[in-house]
């Protein structure tokens, strides 16, 4: 893999081959309901489409990304574990990386570069690094106050925005790439150790030491095979700028180390070091989710709207909930519930007064929103199904889409897939899932909102049906979203269903079919 492909990815293992993403998502024009809205080869330091990284003979560590899990004060139950990467050029350290990743075993990894973080070249400074006469071996190189941002953020478990820089054109691409926060964070770069604020953010300092010759002939091999660089000119650059910046502000940096790899990758015994004491470190903290049980029997939030009970919806409600309700009937009743949810939510949606002239030529006092637009997220797969009405109710609404699934081995709620609108942070959001039991699909939405600049007050929740326990998880982590649903039920079962519930079995697999009851027909 070269540098061009590595500078920024996060892993996931998987038990086997596939494709994690659900493909593209149709995209959708803006409410008109609401107000109108004013030749050269490139090698980046990032791939827009990242492959597998590692296939081994048990798994394959794809990219993609998750924010740790949040406890029910919606903050991290603990800090990413950082492991600093320091060496010089090319002695081997992506593939040290790799190695631990691959024998770490914990299912979230971020591995973060240095090379994303070169400075944007002046053009003067371009013209040199055309003769190779610039030095991008020097501290001086690197933008250290948007490295040290990134990291502490990252660090904290909150999504980040890395740059794509571009080695080529020796500036940054327009697109900057969302990463998401992990278990462990893998930052591996030639000045990892050289900066002291970037020191204190590592909770590991490994030195990839590797003999001269060996990194000369390997960053040979990469300048003019991944960079289009004469051999003259990658030989000048190494003898005027790398050899002397590696003696200078490199070597020296092996004396804040914790441990140091001679051979690189080929190191089996250091690696071993390194990933059981990484284990031994993550083992302190428990990082089982355990949500606000503690809230069962109080009030309900102020936040909370449930629509009135009329004897139209309690009979819905009779519907749906009715084990021997045929898929078609469920589906109809359903859908006739989240239209009228989704009318009721609305007019929770701020308004400022407007003027209209009738056909008649007479003046109309009406109301318009008051913001910009709206758009519909849902929690994929059951929060999909709420997206027909929610189009029904507002034309041609954008639509955004987050899968979170529960891992079983860890309890954990992951983020798999996600896919939202841009400058959706100007946004009224409405948050969709069918049913909210314990709240951890909830809880871990709203802060992958947040994460992209959502405001708390402008997030909707809407759902079907809900638990106590889920309205009260939610509104202890994030008391400005405003959650709203056709009714509560107060208890929750071992298995995390709601009770008395709908159904034995879960909302979208009644809705699709993918549970079917032995005596429901192929034609429900």
């Amino acid at each position: 893999m070269s540098r061009s492909d590595r500078s920024v990815q996060v892993k996931r293992k998987s038990s086997g081959s596939g494709d994690d993403s659900l493909g593209s998502l149709p995209k959708h024009p803006r409410c008109p309901l609401t107000p109108s809205l004013s030749p050269r080869k490139r090698t980046t330091s990032q791939s827009k489409t990242e492959p597998p990284l590692l296939r081994t003979n048990k798994r394959t560590i794809y990219t993609a990304g998750r924010p740790p899990w949040y406890n029910v004060t919606g903050t991290t139950f603990k800090e990413a574990f950082v492991i600093g990467l320091c060496g010089g050029s090319a002695s081997g350290k992506t593939t040290v990386a790799n190695k631990i990743i691959e024998a770490l075993d914990v299912p979230w990894v971020v591995l973060l570069s240095m090379d994303s973080f070169y400075k944007v070249l002046t053009k003067d400074e371009q013209e040199l690094a055309a003769k190779n006469e610039y030095n991008f071996d020097h501290p001086e190189a690197f933008d250290f106050e948007l490295l040290v941002t990134v990291l502490r953020k990252l660090k904290k478990g909150k999504s980040i925005k890395v740059p794509v820089y571009d080695f080529t054109s020796h500036c940054r691409r327009k697109e900057w790439k969302t990463v998401y926060g992990a278990n462990v964070v893998i930052f591996e770069g030639i000045l990892a150790f050289a900066n002291k604020e970037l020191l204190k953010l590592l909770d590991m300092k490994v030195f990839v030491d590797t003999d001269s010759d060996i990194r000369l002939v390997r960053r040979l091999k990469r300048d003019i095979s991944d960079r289009g660089r004469d051999i003259n000119g990658v030989i000048k650059q190494y003898n005027k700028f790398v050899k002397p910046s590696f003696e200078q502000y490199i070597e020296p940096t092996v004396q804040v180390a914790d441990i140091v790899v001679p051979r690189g990758g080929e190191n089996f015994v250091a690696l071993d070091l390194i990933v059981q004491h990484v284990h031994s470190q993550l083992e302190k903290v428990n990082n089982r989710s355990a949500l606000a049980s503690a809230h069962q029997g109080q009030p309900l939030p102020k936040t909370l709207s449930v629509l009135e009970s009329t004897p139209q919806v309690r009979g819905m409600h009779t519907i749906i909930r009715n084990k021997d309700t045929n898929r078609d009937e469920f589906i109809f009743y359903s859908k006739r519930l989240m239209r009228l949810l989704i009318e009721h939510a609305l007019s929770f949606l701020p308004l400022k007064p407007v003027q209209v002239e009738t056909p008649q030529g007479s003046i109309y006092e009406g109301k318009r929103l008051s913001g910009k637009r709206i758009t519909g997220v849902s929690i994929l797969r059951a929060g999909e199904t709420m997206e027909q009405a929610l189009m029904h109710v507002c034309k041609d609404i954008r639509l955004g889409k987050i899968l979170i699934q529960t891992n079983h081995d860890t309890g954990e709620p992951e983020l798999h897939y996600l896919r939202l609108p841009k400058d959706i942070s100007e946004d009224y959001v409405i948050l969709m899932d069918s049913t909210v039991s314990t709240g951890a699909a909830a809880l871990m939405a709203v802060r992958v909102l947040l994460d992209h600049d959502v405001q708390e007050d402008k997030i909707f929740l809407l759902s079907l049906l809900m638990a106590e326990m889920g309205v009260h998880s939610v509104a202890y982590a994030f008391p400005k979203v405003r959650i709203i649903t056709t009714a509560v039920d107060k208890k929750v079962n071992n298995e995390f269903h709601i009770i008395p519930g709908i159904g034995g079995c879960n909302f979208g697999d009644r809705y699709f079919g993918t549970d079917t009851p032995s005596d429901w027909t192929e034609s429900d």
